[in-house]
């Protein structure tokens, strides 16, 4: 099947934000973190020799990809999207461009895209994979310190408790180092894609994003792109966090979605949309977020959102031990019913 009309029809979708700042539960020494508990590095400043020490500590013995798998199919999801690499730097995949990765860091040594991926393959859902080609918060050189002055989750968009000169830093290191050879490894070690999900492209560059655009058409040409990319090189259009649109305008003002493509925004190409949306308010696991969304009012948003074609990519944030908490999972059977 055609993959923009695969993606029309598949509606629904599951997200899970998962990584070392599930261990924190947002909150480190005593202090809670913002509303996006996944931004706790930033929000709290912590310094990269003491973030480091939750990789030692990050063993998901409850981790089963096939629990998580089965969830999603059994609530009618038809995609399951993993946080292959966030702002924090840290891989959930094996990688050969950085040691700051699952396998390479952590007592648990697996390769977290990897079992996903198969689960998904068995179960028949299409696997898509979130990665931050633009913030990361472990390298020196990592984007967003262009943009410090915009308010963000955190005190900035880029990591300047450790690297405070911004007037030094230069992303097209970081691209070439990291970010390019690792969207290589997770196009070419995880069998299909149905997407890849980026992120608020804040630095990267016209001819960046164009050779991420080109590099994932070239191994996966059926693979589709959000337009989080950046500079207009993208498949499919990520609306706002969280946001249920009332229609869809016939030109998308940049200000009103947050941090899709600051240099300006265009409708979807093949009329493809997309809400990515959070049950509580946090997306990475926070043990103080109790205010959860209703299953009706989750039923209603994808009625609206279907109504009007757009695809409802509902997050999760399992906990540091690899759970996603019950009362979430309660939540998601319940809209199904």
């Amino acid at each position: 099947m055609d993959m923009h009309q695969w993606f029309k029809e598949a509606q629904y979708g599951m997200m899970a934000h998962w990584g070392l700042y599930s261990l924190l539960a947002g909150e480190y020494r005593g202090v809670h973190s913002g509303n996006y508990s996944e931004w706790i590095q930033s929000n709290r400043s912590i310094p990269i020799a003491e973030y480091e020490k939750l990789a030692q500590a990050f063993n998901p013995v409850f981790f089963d990809a096939e629990e998580w798998i089965r969830l999603a199919k059994e609530c009618g999801m038809k995609y399951f999207v993993i946080t292959s690499k966030h702002h924090d730097g840290f891989a959930l995949f094996h990688s050969k461009a950085d040691k700051f990765n699952v396998v390479d860091a952590t007592p648990f040594k697996r390769d977290i895209v990897g079992e996903i991926a198969e689960a998904c393959y068995k179960h028949g859902l299409k696997l898509g994979l979130y990665y931050s080609q633009d913030l990361d918060w472990h390298e020196p050189h990592g984007g967003g310190y262009l943009s410090g002055h915009i308010p963000c989750a955190g005190t900035a968009w880029c990591n300047n408790w450790d690297f405070p000169e911004d007037d030094k830093k230069d992303f097209n290191i970081c691209f070439q180092n990291k970010i390019y050879p690792q969207v290589e490894e997770i196009l070419r070690n995880y069998g299909e894609l149905c997407l890849i999900w980026f992120d608020v492209p804040m630095t990267i560059k016209e001819k960046q994003s164009r050779m991420l655009y080109d590099l994932i058409k070239k191994y996966q040409p059926n693979c589709l792109i959000n337009s989080r990319i950046g500079n207009g090189a993208y498949d499919y259009v990520s609306l706002g966090d969280n946001e249920i649109p009332d229609y869809i305008p016939e030109e998308i003002d940049a200000a009103q979605i947050m941090s899709n493509d600051i240099n300006g925004f265009k409708p979807s190409p093949h009329g493809l949309y997309e809400t990515a949306a959070t049950i509580n308010n946090s997306w990475g696991y926070c043990a103080w977020d109790q205010e959860w969304k209703s299953a009706s009012q989750i039923a209603s948003n994808r009625k609206k959102l279907a109504g009007l074609g757009i695809n409802y990519l509902l997050n999760v944030g399992p906990d540091g031990l690899g759970r996603i908490p019950a009362v979430c999972q309660q939540i998601l059977r319940e809209v199904c019913k």
